[in-house]
């Protein structure tokens, strides 16, 4: 009976090990639909959910990822059992998260469907209709300009709806990513438009939520990018 206790207690322990190990193989995230940075209908997910998937599989771990509207995946990010949310701007990662090193880079720049517009300043835009993306966390000085000159600005629910009013000239310029912008152009068969400016580069990070468990996995994460 003694013996059998022994073995029992063995048997617990290896398969609350195992469990451990397996959960700690799988990191759950939440992401939205931004092509090509990230795509729920395309094979790798978009490039930059494939460059963090490559990242983690150095270290055997398997990256799922599930896609909400970018608000919700915010929200959904903050339940336990989920590691956090990607790709964010830094701006974009909220009280409770922490942000990893850049694990991709993208662009912020500044879009029109005029051919004849040319660049003056940032302050400038925001004296004529602008659109901009409700749910995002632009820069400081884009937020603090929208907000003084809030009546010229149209804030759209995503980057398709950003393009076709773009596009149909409902707004002379629009802010966000160039990227995102043209690639969803040429999907869409959109011809005229055109980046008038980039404003900067912006790094692209997994924005991990706080916790204990969480934030080991944050140190390994920066200790493979850096490699």
């Amino acid at each position: 009976m003694f013996r059998l206790g022994i073995s029992l207690c063995i048997c617990v322990f290896f398969f609350a090990f195992a469990n451990l190990a397996m959960a700690d193989s799988v990191w759950r995230i939440t992401s939205l639909d931004w092509p090509p940075y990230s795509d729920s209908s395309a094979d790798l997910q978009g490039n930059s959910i494939h460059k963090l998937r490559a990242l983690l599989k150095e270290e055997g771990i398997e990256l799922v990822v599930e896609f909400f509207p970018w608000a919700r995946a915010q929200e959904v990010a903050k339940q336990e059992g989920y590691v956090g949310y990607f790709p964010a701007w830094p701006e974009e990662v909220s009280d409770g998260f922490s942000a990893s090193l850049p694990v991709d880079w993208s662009e912020i720049g500044v879009l029109t469907a005029d051919s004849n517009l040319t660049w003056i300043s940032l302050e400038a835009l925001f004296n004529n209709k602008i659109g901009l993306i409700m749910t995002y966390k632009y820069p400081e000085v884009i937020a603090k300009l929208a907000k003084s000159k809030s009546e010229n600005v149209d804030s759209t629910p995503n980057e398709l709806s950003l393009l076709k009013k773009l596009s149909d000239r409902r707004f002379k310029t629009a802010i966000t990513d160039p990227t995102v912008m043209h690639f969803l152009a040429a999907r869409e068969g959109i011809k005229n438009i055109k980046t008038l400016k980039i404003l900067e580069q912006k790094a692209l990070v997994l924005a991990f939520r706080n916790c204990p468990e969480n934030m080991k996995r944050l140190k390994l994460l920066n200790e493979v990018i850096t490699r």
